[in-house]
């Protein structure tokens, strides 16, 4: 409601607020009961009492509205009227907002509100609008809006509606009575507020003499004994209603109800006996077989134990479970041998610890089977009678050949004979041998320093009946421990040169000196250390952890007389026997200063001097090659004074091998020294037995005379001249090929005596090089007149 504010002070306001409260019971109260126009007169005498000197107040006046849904009278129902103080003929109400003008509409003149629909409360409760007067002729508001609401009574028409069609809910079974399952949930779309019109009531309608359910919606068991081996699923209906004295309408759901498993029954064998064949060299652990059982329960809930009840082979066997599968499998804890047992009997139990003895059920806890196993025979391979196999022998014990043997035997029926073959050593080489029949030797004494044991590999094998090996074989291994015999002295171990100050005083430790020996340690103590000579400058002792110390003796050493000393030491080695070897140990004297530090050394690389052995061997190779190299002169001598040649001879072959020299043509009469071959005629040497330079090219020697053996006459006498000739040097001869024989019809085959017309190029252009060409332009520029000799 809406009005005007006062203009006066504060006595005014508050009469203005006992007016204005004054009018709103009247139009609650009293307004209905008149018609419009009393109505209207009442207020105006009302209003008349509150005159203001300046202007008249208007007010809004309405009833409260209130409406009930889905009225089932004619429309449209009357909702309510609007009111104003405004005086004005030419009024006129309307209403804006939701809905206004379609649901609600308003009479223009007299203000009743009517709703021309039924109204459903579930859908829209409340109806905000807003009222306004305005003047009908210009549209002009007469009063500022004002906005109401009409609300919508609940009747309660609306029946419990389920969440969900179907819910589900678990229990494990054997619960006991009163154990919640599962809650269901139903909404009422009726108005809360209104007592008893949103409350909703469950019962169990099927399933009821196993579940039941409370006001909350919550389901409960009812029976104690729900057991899911039975029966595992449970589907209930439950119904939602309203509260007892209202409509009475009603819903329904279905609940499925799964019984979860707990671990309440105890395995039973299928079998009540159990038979199985395994061959006897199954491996140790290898599978035998499997019994089966049989548990209702869950997987997660079988945790069968397989126990020997009965028999005396629980030694022999085992049995575990399969976690996977709940079977027992069966394994051999030690081999099998069908020659000592074929068969076995036994009885297992099945049981499970972990039933839950609060829901045990009527009946025995332990399921009992009969178990045969039945073993079956297999070539099987040589069994060694013993594992391992050890020897010991002395180290070069040159009288021991014989170790000792290996034996295997057959262990199936057939026993046959054993054949022994190494397969393996170590080290490798051969050290120790196993013989056929199984006899382990030594070829040859055995060295501890080089391998203190030997191991072999011998394999077993069964000989057939014709004579083959088997493809089936054992092996085993044998160790060969070799004793220590004393046999190596000790050896000294310097670790680093020793050397000493020619100043070093009396006392003065040098070097700490260790020994190594070869041999096993002596168990009668430590090595002992001797100086060989007792008039040297250097004193020795023992420290008895198997080292020693070397000190000055009387000191003040003299490095012009020696820069270097040898000591010699003597180490034993307790052994028995006791050996001892010498060991020079060579000390350098060098110069130091104040502090006792080394200024300077001599080294001993430039000191040690070439030894006896070395130096004879020297000389032996010297006087060989001096003797090797008169040899040689003595025979080229001796060959020179037979040959008679003297230095012609030289010259002649230093004349026949220059090949790198093209010469200089006819012209050049230099290049050879004709007087040299001359001078080999007057000494006697055969022309021929020297190499050619020239040789005829058309024309055969006169000597030969031409026929069909004229070649094999001139043949035949140089090989007479070349046999019966001893004293020349073997040089090569130039034989002469422009001779082809009197009967060849080729003639010739030097290409010195081809003409130019056997080509087709014109070489007359040589004649225009000058002189140096004049041989070339003679042999391919024209026709030969005449033979030319190369």
């Amino acid at each position: 409601m809406t009005t005007a504010q006062p203009a006066d002070g504060g006595e005014r306001d508050r009469l203005q607020k006992k007016m204005s409260h004054f009018i709103l019971l009247f139009s609650l109260f009293l307004a209905p009961a008149f018609a419009d126009g009393g109505s209207q007169k009442s207020t105006q005498n009302l209003c008349s009492n509150n005159v203001s000197h300046k202007r008249q107040k208007r007010d809004w006046i309405w009833n409260q509205m209130h409406i009930k849904e889905e009225i089932d009278t004619p429309l449209p129902h009357h909702v309510g009227k609007i009111t104003s103080s405004v005086r004005n003929n030419n009024a006129k109400y309307i209403i804006e907002g939701e809905y206004a003008n379609t649901i609600f509409k308003v009479e223009e003149t007299s203000g009743d509100v009517y709703a021309f629909e039924r109204l459903d409360r579930e859908k829209k409760a409340e109806y905000e609008l807003t009222a306004l007067i305005i003047d009908r002729t210009n549209n002009r508001s007469l009063e500022r809006p004002s906005k109401f609401i009409i609300k919508v009574y609940d009747i309660n028409d609306n029946a419990p509606v389920f969440v969900q069609k179907v819910f589900n809910g678990s229990v494990p079974e054997m619960s006991p009575v009163g154990t919640s399952v599962t809650k269901v949930t139903a909404v009422d779309a009726d108005d809360p507020t209104v007592s008893g019109h949103a409350t909703v009531t469950y019962q169990v309608t099927k399933g009821g003499e196993y579940f039941t359910i409370d006001d909350s919606g919550v389901i409960y068991t009812k029976e104690p004994n729900l057991d899911r081996e039975t029966k595992s699923t449970y589907e209930i209906v439950v119904q939602a209603k309203d509260a007892p004295g209202f409509s009475g309408d009603s819903s329904t759901a279905t609940v499925i109800i799964t019984l979860s498993d707990i671990n309440d029954n105890f395995p039973v064998f299928k079998h009540p006996s159990f038979h199985f064949k395994v061959p006897e060299n199954i491996s140790v652990g290898g599978e035998v077989g499997r019994v089966k059982v049989e548990d209702i329960d869950e997987p997660q809930h079988r945790n069968t134990r397989y126990s020997f009840i009965q028999g005396e082979f629980r030694d022999t066997f085992d049995i575990v479970a399969n976690p996977y599968t709940n079977e027992g499998i069966i394994r051999p804890k030690k081999p099998l041998d069908f020659e000592t047992v074929a068969e076995y009997r036994f009885s297992i139990e099945a049981t499970d610890p972990t039933v839950n003895l609060r829901h045990f059920k009527p009946g025995n806890p332990r399921s009992i089977s009969r178990v045969t196993i039945e073993v079956t025979d297999v070539d099987e391979p040589p069994v060694f009678t013993k594992l391992p196999y050890e020897f010991k022998v002395r180290e070069n014990h040159a009288e021991v050949k014989t170790l000792g043997s290996v034996h295997a035997e057959d262990p199936d029926a057939a026993k046959r004979k054993i054949r022994y073959i190494q397969r393996r050593a170590s080290p490798n080489g051969d050290y120790v041998r196993v013989s056929n029949n199984g006899v382990i030797q030594l070829p040859k004494p055995l060295d501890r320093e080089f391998s203190s044991s030997y191991n072999i590999t011998v394999a077993a094998v069964e000989i057939l009946e014709d004579g083959r090996l088997s493809d089936r074989e054992s092996h085993a291994h044998v160790h060969v421990i070799v004793d220590d015999v004393n046999d190596n002295a000790p050896e000294l171990v310097s670790p680093e040169e020793p050397r000493v100050c020619e100043n070093a005083a009396p006392g003065k430790v040098i070097i700490r000196i260790s020994a190594v020996d070869k041999d096993e340690t002596s168990p009668r103590g430590f090595f002992r250390y001797l100086l060989a000579t007792e008039d040297s400058n250097f004193s020795l002792a023992e420290n008895y952890d198997n080292t020693a110390n070397i000190t000055v003796k009387y000191g003040q050493f003299n490095r012009e007389l020696a820069k270097f000393h040898y000591l010699p030491v003597l180490i034993s080695d307790n052994g028995d026997p006791d050996l001892t070897s010498t060991n020079t140990l060579v000390i350098s004297v060098c110069k130091c200063n104040e502090k006792g530090n080394f200024t300077f050394c001599e080294e001993r690389a430039k000191q040690v001097g070439v030894s006896i052995q070395a130096l004879v061997a020297i000389f032996v190779c010297i006087f060989t090659i001096i003797v090797i190299a008169l040899l040689i002169l003595l025979r080229k001598r001796h060959k020179k004074d037979l040959s008679g040649l003297g230095r012609n001879v030289a010259e002649i072959h230093e004349q026949l091998v220059t090949y790198d020299e093209e010469g200089g043509g006819e012209m050049d009469t230099t290049s050879y020294d004709v007087s040299v071959l001359n001078s080999v005629r007057k000494n006697g040497l055969k022309a021929e037995a020297a190499p050619s330079l020239y040789a005829q090219v058309q024309k055969p020697p006169e000597n030969i005379t031409p026929g069909a053996g004229g070649m094999e006459m001139m043949i035949e006498v140089k090989k007479d001249e070349a046999d019966n000739d001893r004293d020349l040097l073997p040089y090569d001869t130039l034989h002469i090929y422009g001779y082809e024989g009197a009967e060849s019809i080729a003639e010739s085959l030097s290409s010195l005596g081809s003409g130019s017309s056997d080509s087709d190029i014109d070489y007359d252009f040589l004649n225009d090089w000058g002189p140096r060409f004049k041989m070339l332009a003679e042999l391919y520029g024209s026709e030969p007149s005449e033979d030319f000799v190369y």
